[in-house]
């Protein structure tokens, strides 16, 4: 799937980050590619309970979140009996781009990282790679 075959317009992202600067970029961001349905929780426990109850297409999540980090989201995510919402692709964002970590988020089904602070052109290529597995 090329870019410009990829529409976003009716894409439900949910955007889980602990940082109100950070998510108010990365919002920008969504809008400025197209994504016109986005949820927001500041952290993996509030951003686990919209994801039941909304059903996104695509999460971002941030790693480093307390109480719950986006590790345990995707954890809780992955262990849910509901198949269409535990398949919900999850794309990490992170200013800790460790070896490590990116063990873990792969152990976990991860979809994709992308570093902080992101860019549009690096969001967008992460879109486009979980576009085939999202509900586009």
């Amino acid at each position: 799937m090329t870019m410009a075959t990829v529409s976003y317009k009716n894409l439900k992202v949910l955007l889980i980050e602990d940082e109100s600067y950070t998510r108010m970029i990365t919002r920008t961001l969504l809008r400025q590619i197209g994504v016109h349905t986005i949820e927001e929780a500041a952290n993996g426990r509030d951003g686990f309970a919209k994801a039941v109850d909304w059903r996104p297409d695509l999460v971002l999540c941030d790693i480093h979140m307390a109480p719950v980090d986006g590790f345990e989201f995707i954890k809780k995510l992955r262990g849910l009996d509901d198949v269409g919402l535990r398949s919900t692709p999850v794309i990490f964002l992170t200013a800790d781009s460790k070896r490590d970590n990116v063990i873990i988020a792969k152990e976990h089904a991860a979809n994709g990282f992308l570093v902080k602070p992101i860019s549009l052109s690096a969001l967008k290529t992460r879109l486009d790679l979980a576009a085939g597995i999202a509900k586009v």
